[in-house]
């Protein structure tokens, strides 16, 4: 590992070539890097269960020499990029640069995703939502965007579908849901302290409550089940983008998943809403 290399990237990357008891220390790393880095390599064991030598193993695994070194080469992957843009971005990077990074970054994300998602808990999902009396979306800041966007593309499925971002209506929808309704709660760290109440006042109620989320989360904890997702993005520090592209992403993936349960009969139930919209459009000219 060259010092140009970002661990972050390689934690996330290479985390399914990992031995059982490694991954375990990737992954409550790369659940709070920030957290951390100010870790003795006696809690970071005791938090991923395994025993101090596993996290010497682990160091050693990515070419660092002791777990000091480690949390240096953590800090300073952190550190890439300018705050509160991207971690990919360089204060002097030129337009070709910085667009050449974002795209190639967003791609890398996606693609790493793809292929850690668990079919089975997309499967147990699109059931979750297929039978759903009610679909309640829910999320803040960023992740409320997606929520809207989880809206829009749900309400043609002849179910009742609402989203919110605003902590307090929220808060009263999810205490009067009742069986029969699903809630998706949309947090990238799963570490907000409004959403993870709101998610338990759902599932109290009567609600199957679905994250999506970081694994092992406080979120994820509160939830009937949790679609996990991992970025190699600190929305502390800089502006959700890869993050949201992922949930964006997952969220097409249940839609889809929703579509197809509902069989080739439902295709004319979908033809008929988007001819709806060809009245709205200015037809295209057709040339010689």
């Amino acid at each position: 590992m060259s010092p140009a290399d970002n661990l972050l990237e390689l934690l996330s990357t290479q985390l399914d070539s990992l031995n059982r008891s490694e991954r375990k220390v990737a992954q409550v790393i790369l659940n709070d890097p920030q957290e951390a880095t100010g870790l003795s390599i006696a809690s970071l064991a005791e938090r991923s269960e395994v025993s101090e030598p596993t996290v010497n193993r682990l160091c050693r695994t990515f070419g660092v020499k002791g777990f000091p070194d480690f949390k240096i080469r953590l800090a300073q992957s952190m550190a890439t990029g300018t705050p509160y843009i991207s971690q990919s971005v360089d204060i002097n990077d030129a337009a070709e640069v910085y667009t050449d990074k974002i795209f190639s970054s967003a791609i890398a994300s996606l693609d790493a995703t793809r292929r850690k998602v668990n079919p089975t808990m997309v499967e147990k999902a699109v059931d979750f939502l297929s039978q759903a009396q009610q679909i309640l979306f829910f999320g803040m800041g960023a992740s409320g965007a997606v929520a809207q966007d989880a809206q829009h593309k749900f309400f043609r499925f002849n179910i009742p579908v609402v989203a919110h971002n605003d902590p307090l209506l929220m808060r009263m929808q999810a205490a009067a849901c009742r069986r029969g309704d699903v809630v998706v709660v949309l947090s990238f760290t799963g570490r907000t302290k409004d959403t993870i109440e709101i998610a338990r006042l759902a599932r109290e109620a009567g609600a199957v409550t679905i994250a999506v989320t970081a694994p092992d989360s406080p979120l994820s904890d509160e939830v009937s089940m949790a679609l996990e997702i991992v970025a190699p993005e600190d929305t502390d520090v800089y502006m959700p983008m890869q993050s949201r592209l992922i949930q964006l992403t997952l969220l097409d993936v249940l839609a889809t998943g929703v579509i197809l349960r509902r069989g080739e009969d439902f295709q004319d139930h979908l033809r008929s809403i988007k001819q709806s919209l060809v009245d709205t459009r200015i037809a295209p000219q057709v040339t010689d």
